[in-house]
């Protein structure tokens, strides 16, 4: 394959469609596999059950598909599996699922992994994911669609974040953030909505202004929380942003949710 610089260490068992670029001194394991359109940078690491989705750049000193950081993980075939249109950038680490959780860590298509940040294993990524500048995910993390998270941001195993969701630059993240939710903070609280990134995703004005609503019903308003997500859910339910807000709510996870500090 011309693409594939001659110094690069190919396992035979790898399967690399015959457009994709591969750097000097790259490194492609077995069971690795690579579809259409990837340019694999010099000086990359991709090993384990890892599969690679069409146009993904993938740059210098980046590490996919080792074995987890987890004491209990036992070598299990567990798999890495990443979509189309991702652009994971030098020294980024993505690692594959164990037994513990779903056997598999999986990313969406279209985001972007900056420098030395890292997914851990058994987290659930969805699309148009922004993890910018050492920015990590702990084990067993579920991450919906259009989310950001911040320069040397992290969150903690086994945490929900709700799609279109913010979390500012050096921010802790301990619990679950509501879809459109704004986090910042050392221990990440809610500051608000996301709005701005909701008015950039083309919202309606009028889902903005029922879920802003919603959102100063359950979270700031005085009383018990419980009752005024109920109250909530009957005045504003009616509107779908506002339901998969309460819905996201309703579920739970086995983190606390991330409220408005103070209240």
């Amino acid at each position: 394959m011309t693409n594939i610089h001659p110094t690069a260490i190919i396992d035979p068992s790898a399967e690399i469609d015959s457009s994709v670029k591969i750097g000097a001194y790259s490194v492609i394991g077995a069971h690795v596999k690579i579809a259409k359109d990837c340019n694999i940078h010099a000086h990359v690491v991709i090993e384990g059950r890892t599969t690679i989705g069409e146009n993904c750049e993938i740059f210098s000193f980046a590490c996919l598909g080792k074995a987890p950081q987890h004491l209990r993980y036992d070598g299990e075939p567990a798999e890495l599996i990443i979509g189309n249109n991702n652009i994971i950038r030098e020294h980024v680490t993505m690692h594959i699922g164990t037994a513990l959780g779903n056997m598999k860590t999986v990313i969406g298509n279209d985001g972007m992994f900056m420098a030395s940040s890292h997914v851990a294993h058994d987290c659930i990524v969805g699309d148009n994911f922004i993890l910018a500048q050492n920015a990590a995910l702990g084990g067993h993390c579920v991450v919906s669609d259009n989310v950001y998270f911040g320069a040397y941001s992290a969150a903690h195993q086994f945490v929900r974040i709700g799609h279109n969701a913010m979390i500012g630059g050096l921010t802790a993240v301990i619990a679950d953030i509501i879809p459109y939710g704004n986090v910042f903070g050392e221990r990440g609280h809610l500051q608000g909505l996301n709005l701005i990134g909701m008015k950039r995703r083309g919202m309606a004005k009028s889902d903005i202004k029922f879920i802003k609503s919603a959102f100063d019903h359950i979270f700031l308003q005085d009383g018990v929380f419980q009752d005024n997500l109920a109250s909530a859910k009957t005045e504003f339910g009616d509107n779908q942003a506002v339901k998969e807000m309460i819905d996201f709510i309703e579920q739970g996870g086995s983190r606390p949710l991330c409220v408005v500090k103070g209240k």
